[in-house]
């Protein structure tokens, strides 16, 4: 078997193992029995579980994170230093994120590893991303910044993880919920008409008004200064 098989055969069992345990569920050698390797292959390919998690990882952000750059580039390009609208921005986001896992696993699997890294405790984890794409990240953040102008850097924050939240719930629970619409609503949902409808729902979370205590909180500030 080449080298780049054996490469391949792990990460395509680790990062399904993954998204069905978690992280700390899920041991090397669960892996390495699955994958019909041997604990040496692992080690030496990667070094160390923490290694072999940012990979699989990698697989889906290094793509993503190129193609979003590109497309945010051409949005800029198209809006000549006009805030882009974030009913675009979203559907860039989107489409991207849309894009990626049909060349590696499945949409279902990428969203389960994104929840899994924010709900586990997987500091390495957090910080690898922060490192490694924290750029694309902080791009779309300040374009989104730009576009909603009167809310508070901290609220803001909020609002991106709330609708990060949503997104991840509702991919990463595909199947389940294209059976209740299919068996209670007689709907065929594709990926795309979930999208759409996603994508008003979380433009008016990201518009919503400020809750009371930020306004006040806000005008406080204001008469301090």
């Amino acid at each position: 078997m080449a080298q780049s098989d054996t490469v391949t055969r792990i990460l395509d069992t680790a990062e399904v193992l993954f998204a069905e345990r978690g992280f700390a569920e899920t041991s090397l050698r669960n892996i390495t029995s699955k994958a019909r390797v041997n604990l040496a292959a692992v080690n030496y390919h990667f070094g160390s579980k923490k290694a072999l998690i940012q990979a699989v990882f990698s697989r889906y952000l290094d793509p993503f994170s190129e193609r979003f750059h590109t497309a945010l580039d051409e949005l800029e390009a198209h809006y000549q230093g006009q805030p882009i609208p974030l009913e675009v921005l979203l559907e860039t986001m989107a489409t991207t994120v849309l894009a990626v896992p049909a060349e590696r696993n499945s949409l279902k699997v990428f969203m389960r590893l994104l929840g899994l890294a924010y709900s586990q405790a997987q500091g390495h984890l957090r910080r690898y991303i922060q490192q490694q794409y924290g750029d694309v990240f902080t791009r779309f953040t300040e374009l989104v910044r730009k576009v909603t102008p009167e809310l508070p850097d901290a609220e803001r924050f909020w609002r991106l993880h709330f609708m990060l939240g949503t997104v991840i719930f509702t991919l990463s629970g595909l199947d389940a919920l294209r059976d209740i619409a299919a068996k209670d609503y007689q709907e065929q949902v594709t990926v795309r008409d979930l999208v759409r409808r996603l994508r008003p729902v979380v433009v008016a979370a990201m518009n919503a008004p400020l809750p009371a205590a930020v306004e006040e909180g806000n005008h406080g500030n204001a008469q301090a200064s």
